[in-house]
């Protein structure tokens, strides 16, 4: 079992799960496993990070393990994590890091790498890592004269060039468009302002004071009633809200209702089909995704298939199958044929275009998709525990017991965290009431059981 990478790269409390001395070691290991033999190549390897506090501080140490065997730095400052996958092939590195605890509070951090076409590590490459660092079993390459590694930064270049990506995929005029845009306080703060003045649309930011500490908090993609309340007191016509790192979109339409990621995949699915350019006619999603997108999606000749949770494996299917269009109901969106991971500015940027097409009020794109209701409930256990729901007796009792109760008019989905000691509880159906009172239920016994 891994005791370093999850499902999202290595995350924990930074200076203490996730230390210098872890950050130095990753990046050590990183050039021997995926830099070749260092006596005859030196490995250029873009770090980009979020704003996080202890961002500079696992930037230093990574930074120094890199260089100690023999890699060179190019240091991209504070931008998204997708601007980091889009670089690394564009400028011929090796390899790519991000420092981000993605979604989550400032005092956790996490670092994710990517490979040499953008894409983030596969399960071979993350072993082979955790393996060396686990056994202690990095090669003494400690580089010296001429060979050892050094840092530049390009934060600037690195900056404007992820802009013009952007921009150079934009085919709406939203010029006159009235637009709130949450920056969550984290990496897209500048990329946003750069990318939504350019285009010429009158835009409120907000989320957008990073002072180390306030990222994620009470703004952004995980809390989407600040969107709303701001769209709502700005008479605006759509609210765009990323997380810390900004491969994550969620929207609110012109009377405040939120448009979560099954809503943001239906909307831009059907644009994609009309434009021919849904290969396929299929789109990817995780078992997490809502009943009334399948609906939706059937009813206008598109097919659905379904992967785990976890961005990771909805790209990974989609790389198998062909599809090009996939995501996750908490706002990651895939494009593959210009993305090789989700980016909550340019999934805004294809809603636009999407909604625009319509020529119709962002909340009649959205309807396009009736929402079934859903209940989410989080069981907080011993992180050791997290996989034990399935063997426990009187939790299968009752997990089969709620479904007999539905019917067959409703599913139950329980799953464990990738990243945090959690048990997820997801119910739905037709009637909201029960499904709280269900979840509710299910979650607590998770609790006593296994916490």
């Amino acid at each position: 079992m891994r005791k370093l990478f999850g499902t999202d790269g290595v995350r924990g409390v930074a200076n203490e799960d996730l230390s210098p001395d872890l950050a130095y070691r990753l990046g050590r290991a990183c050039v021997c496993a995926l830099g070749g033999e260092v006596s005859k190549v030196c490995p250029s390897v873009l770090i980009g990070k979020d704003t996080r506090v202890s961002g500079d501080l696992l930037e230093d140490s990574l930074s120094a393990g890199i260089m100690s065997a023999g890699g060179r730095v190019i240091k991209l400052g504070v931008i998204p994590t997708p601007a980091v996958a889009y670089l690394v092939p564009t400028l011929g590195s090796d390899f790519g890091a991000m420092i981000s605890a993605s979604h989550n509070p400032f005092e956790y951090n996490g670092i994710k790498f990517f490979d040499g076409a953008g894409y983030k590590l596969d399960d071979a490459d993350e072993d082979e890592i955790e393996t060396m660092i686990m056994r202690d079993a990095t090669p003494d390459r400690r580089v010296v004269g001429a060979e050892v590694g050094y840092a530049r930064d390009q934060s600037e270049d690195a900056l404007r060039r992820y802009a013009d990506h952007l921009l150079a995929d934009m085919r709406a005029d939203i010029r006159g468009m009235r637009l709130v845009v949450d920056c969550a306080n984290g990496a897209s703060v500048r990329a946003a302002q750069i990318v939504f003045e350019e285009l010429g649309a009158e835009t409120v930011f907000i989320g957008c004071d990073p002072n180390g500490l306030n990222i994620n908090a009470n703004v952004g993609s995980t809390h989407p009633e600040t969107l709303r309340e701001a769209v709502l007191e700005t008479g605006a016509d759509i609210g765009l809200a990323f997380d810390g790192d900004a491969d994550r979109l969620i929207a609110a339409d012109e009377t405040g209702a939120i448009i979560d990621g099954d809503k943001i995949l239906c909307i831009c699915g059907l644009y994609m089909k009309r434009c021919g350019t849904l290969k396929n006619n299929l789109i990817t999603t995780t078992v997490m995704s809502n009943i009334g997108l399948r609906l939706a999606l059937k009813d206008a000749g598109i097919d659905m298939q379904t992967a785990d949770v976890g961005d990771r494996y909805v790209l990974d299917m989609m790389r198998s199958t062909g599809s090009v269009l996939g995501g996750e109901q908490s706002g990651h969106v895939i494009f593959l044929r210009r993305n090789t991971t989700g980016d909550g500015i340019f999934a805004a940027l294809r809603l636009l275009e999407a909604i625009r097409d319509t020529g119709l009020p962002a909340s009649a794109a959205a309807s396009a998709m009736r929402v079934y209701p859903q209940v989410l409930k989080n069981a907080r256990v011993l992180d050791k525990n997290k996989g034990r729901y399935l063997s426990d007796p009187e939790i299968c009792i009752a997990i089969e017991k709620a479904e007999k109760q539905m019917d067959g008019e409703g599913r139950i989905l329980i799953r464990a965290s990738g990243t945090e000691p959690l048990v997820r509880v997801m119910l739905e159906g037709a009637d909201r009431d029960s499904l709280e009172r269900t979840a509710g239920e299910l979650a607590s016994l998770i609790e006593k059981k296994l916490g």
